[in-house]
């Protein structure tokens, strides 16, 4: 490819929602982000760098919540009190005044040179680094003396000073700076290793460059529209409910006495409803009584029988099931549509063979690119709108949501079975035509979901 062309290519138009200013961080530039603010603090409070890095996990890496803290309270010993941070300290029998202790608080063994903090709870050197290594293996990044009662802290040059593995302990320290600082997150990727670091707490959608997309407030997979806390309570929904309510659908229907809900677990029609308030025997296929002859007529159909008796529950089912089925129907298309990547790919290289070079052929790439997030975005517009009360602003949305689905299945047809249309230029012209409209009906649902939200319109029923 020509450097006219790349540079054709870098200026087209890029499905991505990151920005300039998201930062993706590997393990040496978090140890690096990390030690630049440790240094910062450590110039103002002049304590170890070990003590710092403790103050600032514990005011989650604000440095500012830190030095105002501080200086409300300007006495450095009493601060580092006040955070169960003190120096430790070293005993060897036999030295000072008084004879100290010879004898390991934890094994018992005496003779040995005992050491700990500065709360005078001492140990051997095996039992700190057994201790150390064990809590080094948990993740433990704030690690407490060993007396149980005790809450005082290690810092890092103390760990250090005992256990030989110390890119284990940096590794810790560095998944500890990326899970308590607010301005980070790993990327959920597999393999991935990296974090991404934003600029403002505005950001929600992450598209880290191993191609991961996720929700920067919740680790998951990018949801818009609907927020973290309404999709956690639909995928615990979908968890808990899904298989049941299926077969409750499938498998029972509702007495037309009481509306309790009833199972057929045999061949015949005889039914009897196990309300003990009710007992109404009936028809399984017509609900007509079945003690009163003639009062059901199994073999035809009534065109004036209408739901109006059924119970809420039953309603509430299936409310949950419309949603639930587009849902899913939406993420086994979007699923199945992967396998497009190959047969665009394929199409590309036969275009390329024909008169196209390789930056006209890649609308194709994009286009797949665009069905791929209206299909992701459609999948959640169907949770948001399972919890949204009606009203005129969810008619909106619905209309929205409705464009954005005819358009996209539109697009998805297209790129599955019109990709063999001789003329290269026109089929360019369909394509780019309806992935750009395609695009812009997304954009217009999603928009008008942000101003609800920014403008408090949205009512759920949770």
């Amino acid at each position: 490819m020509s450097s006219d062309e790349e540079e054709m290519y870098m200026e087209a138009d890029d499905f991505t929602e990151a920005t300039q200013e998201d930062e993706f961080l590997d393990e040496e530039d978090l140890e690096e982000d990390m030690k630049q603010s440790i240094e910062s603090v450590h110039s103002v409070l002049q304590v170890s760098n070990g003590m710092c890095r403790l103050l600032l996990q514990k005011y989650k890496w604000s440095k500012d919540a830190l030095l105002d803290r501080f200086y409300e309270n300007p006495d450095p010993v009493s601060f580092l009190i006040d955070a169960h941070i003190l120096p430790s300290q070293s005993v060897t029998n036999g030295s000072g005044d008084t004879a100290p202790p010879t004898e390991c608080q934890i094994c018992c063994m005496d003779g040995e040179e005992l050491s700990g903090l500065a709360c005078n709870h001492l140990a051997c050197n095996d039992c700190w680094k057994c201790y150390l290594q064990s809590k080094i293996k948990e993740g433990q990044s704030e690690i407490q003396c060993m007396a149980s009662d005790c809450k005082l802290l290690l810092e890092d040059e103390t760990v250090l000073k005992y256990i030989k593995d110390a890119d284990s302990y940096r590794k810790v320290l560095v998944n500890s700076y990326v899970e308590t600082n607010k301005m980070l997150r790993w990327c959920p990727g597999k393999n991935c290793g990296k974090a991404v670091k934003i600029a403002g707490l505005d950001r929600n959608m992450i598209i880290c460059p191993c191609g991961s997309r996720f929700c920067f407030t919740c680790g998951l997979e990018g949801h818009e529209p609907i927020n973290c806390r309404l999709l956690k309570l639909w995928i615990k929904r979908c968890q808990d409910d899904s298989e049941t309510y299926n077969w409750i659908n499938a498998n029972t229907k509702d007495c037309p006495k009481c509306n309790a809900p009833i199972e057929k677990n045999g061949g015949c029609n005889y039914m009897r409803c196990q309300n003990t308030s009710c007992k109404f025997e009936f028809c399984w296929l017509c609900f007509g009584s079945w003690k009163d002859e003639g009062a059901h007529n199994c073999n035809r159909f009534d065109e004036k029988k209408d739901g109006k008796g059924r119970d809420q529950a039953r309603i509430s089912l299936e409310k949950y099931l419309f949603y639930y089925n587009r849902y899913i129907n939406h993420l086994k298309s979007l699923q199945l549509e992967r396998k497009l990547k190959d047969l665009v790919a394929e199409k590309m290289e036969s275009m390329q063979e024909m008169t196209m070079s390789w930056v006209e052929v890649q609308f194709l790439d994009k286009a797949v690119s665009v069905l791929s997030e209206c299909r992701r975005t459609l999948m959640y517009t169907y949770a948001f709108a399972f919890y949204l009360q009606r009203d005129n602003n969810s008619i909106i949305f619905e209309a929205n949501q409705k464009d954005l689905e005819t358009s996209t299945e539109q697009l998805s047809h297209l790129l599955e079975r019109e990709l063999d249309f001789e003329d290269l230029v026109v089929l360019k012209q369909k394509v780019q035509d309806k992935y750009r409209y395609v695009e812009q009906r997304r954009k217009v649902l999603l928009d008008h979901c942000a101003e609800g939200k920014d403008l408090d319109f949205w009512v759920f029923n949770e």
